[in-house]
């Protein structure tokens, strides 16, 4: 038995018990017992209590057989905790696999309600990456090829040279307007640049939602504010293109013009978003799993 273990003496129909402290070699007395049962517990720290019992007639010296201890069982909690980070890496990597009909990049929305926020670093990732895209290069090819077609911006001219002119200027308007309608404004304004399915209530009520989409947004703190890092985002893309395009098809109207067009594009892409876009994009198996009704 331990050094120092806790030796109780206790008898039926007795409050009163006797207690004494183990020896160096474990053992222990009790002097003067009256004839009759009695129960001992036995503890120490470290080790299982253990009960015995036996009974002692007068004038009888009774050893109590061995007494062995065993050590207590101990339970470790361990806990384990994903960072908010962590939970947002995993939230756009499954966004990054979204694409309409499979093909065409439908990053920016979300179909989870709660989803976490982004910090800076993950808005410009989610920027860069529906930025290079190859389907997104692709779109501005088309784009400048139909600027070509009508003769839109005919201060480029025709042929190869005016063709790689608006082809560059349609690719640096989805650039530009996408790290700062996305990334930058959205870092520095604590709002987040994405779409959040909502996919329940009254058509009407979603049809506002929608709309709303391009002058309201989440901010970082999960509550529903004034989109200023779209709003700041449109004016200030519009502005610099201004820069490059041909100075003879340059109109003291035209940020404003194409600003307005591009919160328009918001509120237009918010109702496909809503009613169309979901059930054409392709999704990743966890947030497909997620948005099961």
């Amino acid at each position: 038995m331990a050094v120092g273990a806790k030796v109780q003496l206790s008898r039926p129909g007795q409050a009163a018990r006797q207690e004494v402290l183990s020896g160096d070699d474990g053992q222990f007395s009790f002097i003067n017992l009256p004839p009759g049962e009695f129960g001992l517990t036995v503890s120490a720290s470290g080790f299982q209590t253990k009960v015995v019992s036996g009974a002692v007639t007068a004038g009888q010296a009774y050893i109590v057989p061995e007494i062995v201890l065993n050590v207590a069982p101990t339970t470790t909690d361990v806990q384990v905790a994903v960072s908010p980070v962590e939970v947002a890496e995993e939230q756009i990597k499954e966004q990054e696999q979204q694409r309409v009909l499979g093909i065409f990049p439908n990053f920016y929305v979300s179909y989870v309600h709660d989803a976490v926020p982004l910090i800076p670093r993950q808005k410009f990732q989610l920027a860069w990456k529906s930025a290079t895209d190859p389907v997104t290069v692709l779109g501005a090819a088309f784009i400048a090829g139909m600027y070509q077609a009508a003769d839109e911006f005919p201060g480029y001219g025709q042929g190869a040279e005016g063709y790689g002119k608006r082809l560059g200027a349609a690719y640096a308007d989805v650039f530009v307007g996408t790290f700062l309608g996305s990334a930058a404004f959205p870092s520095l304004l604590k709002q987040d640049p994405r779409y959040f399915y909502k996919g329940t209530g009254s058509t009407r009520s979603r049809i506002g939602y929608a709309l709303a989409n391009a002058v309201m947004c989440r901010g970082d703190n999960g509550k529903y504010e004034v989109n200023y890092a779209g709003i700041l985002g449109a004016f200030a893309s519009a502005g610099i293109s201004y820069t490059y395009y041909p100075a003879s098809d340059r109109d003291a109207t035209l940020v404003v013009q194409n600003a307005l067009v591009r919160l328009a594009e918001g509120s237009v892409a918010g109702i496909f978003q809503e009613f169309v876009f979901k059930k054409f994009t392709t999704r990743g198996k966890k947030q497909a799993a997620s948005t099961q009704p």
